[in-house]
């Protein structure tokens, strides 16, 4: 089975059974016949319906088997390997479950001419509960009668239907634990302080580009015709969504670290010049200086101190300037509360959450594409 090309191909023995009157003989014997002979007899024109390729083997000599019963009755066995395709539903690999079907149709004879039955239902079709596949394990099968209608006519129609149900350990050692442990190496770098840069910009670069190679790897065995959204898909993006947040995360802590280390900074040098200066000024002039700076200091306290408590009620204000104190009131209480008060707050949180979200995800994850 390929899911590439979406076919199977099969090596099928194919026996069909007919009764001719013409060919009653008197006694209770068969014959084999030489083969060569079905150019002699009639044969039913039996093909394999949706059938890309197919070949009749023939070393050492054709594999064709001919038996005569004395009421008539004709054993003709062919041995046929022939690729057939199976349309399957993707959207849940690698967790799915595909039906294919094997369907055998009379090209030239309608149902007036001839009728087409399993001669023993579902104890006609064997070796399908010995196969072992790679990838598959067969559930169950079973055949049908159909007709198939066309503009020329009736024609009977042999069926055999059967499910297969893929094998997910091979793609969980393969995929989906090495995803797993790429999305916990990326925790590791909460434990890492935030002046660490360059070892936590290595961690979650590494991861980045791992994942992304897991990812592509992993369409590399798929038609890209297949463009739905398959579980598989579902699973490496999650994790590519954790990894890459992980980075994310180390870039907004480092962030509001480095702002509140530059808010600090400001306050210090003043002090430091307003020190170095001091030996140069006269004593007069150092009470002028603070006397006017005093001053500065407090009409711009006063201002940023009413920007923050405007009282847009005032009644001597104008609507248009009411509208903007509203605005910037409201801005200024959505960036105090985005505002990052402490940044190793960031690293503490997400100890705990990261691997608390992902692990609730993987809980709705296996439990929808398991059981719905």
């Amino acid at each position: 089975f390929s899911s590439l090309s979406q076919d199977y191909t099969a090596t099928i023995y194919l026996r069909q059974r007919w009764t001719d009157p013409r060919l009653v003989f008197h006694g209770n014997k068969s014959f084999t016949l030489d083969a060569r002979l079905v150019e002699l007899l009639w044969v039913p024109d039996t093909y394999i319906v949706e059938s890309k390729r197919s070949f009749l083997h023939d070393v050492t000599v054709g594999n064709r088997l001919i038996r005569l019963f004395s009421n008539g009755t004709i054993l003709y066995a062919l041995r046929i390997t022939t690729t057939v395709a199976c349309n399957m539903d993707l959207s849940k690999y690698p967790m799915d479950t595909q039906t294919c079907r094997l369907q055998l149709e009379s090209w030239g004879y309608d149902e007036n001419d001839v009728i087409f039955t399993w001669l023993r239902g579902n104890d006609s079709v064997h070796g399908i509960e010995k196969l072992r596949l790679s990838q598959y394990t067969v559930e169950h099968y079973y055949t049908l009668v159909s007709k198939s209608q066309q503009e020329t006519g009736s024609y009977p129609r042999l069926i055999l239907q059967f499910e297969l149900r893929r094998n997910v350990l091979y793609f969980i050692l393969e995929t989906y634990v090495p995803s797993t442990l790429l999305v916990m190496l990326s925790w590791v770098s909460f434990w890492i302080t935030l002046d660490s840069v360059p070892a936590r910009t290595c961690i979650g670069v590494t991861t980045v580009l791992s994942m992304t190679t897991l990812m592509i790897g992993s369409r590399s065995s798929l038609s890209k015709t297949n463009c739905f959204i398959k579980a598989i898909d579902v699973y490496l993006g999650i994790c590519f969504s954790f990894i890459f947040g992980a980075l994310v995360e180390y870039a907004v802590a480092h962030y509001s670290s480095s702002q509140k280390c530059a808010a600090k900074a400001p306050q210090e040098g003043p002090s430091k010049e307003f020190t170095k200066e001091m030996g140069e000024v006269t004593i007069s002039n150092i009470l002028n200086s603070s006397i006017a700076s005093y001053k500065r200091k407090f009409s711009f306290t006063s201002i940023e101190v009413s920007s923050d408590n405007v009282n847009c009620s005032d009644l001597t204000m104008k609507t248009h300037e009411k509208i903007k104190c509203v605005l910037r009131n409201k801005i200024h209480r959505i960036i105090g509360y985005f505002t990052i008060q402490n940044p190793s707050n960031v690293d503490h949180y997400s100890k705990l959450l990261f691997p608390l979200f992902f692990m609730l995800v993987n809980v709705f994850y296996w439990a929808y594409y398991l059981y719905f």
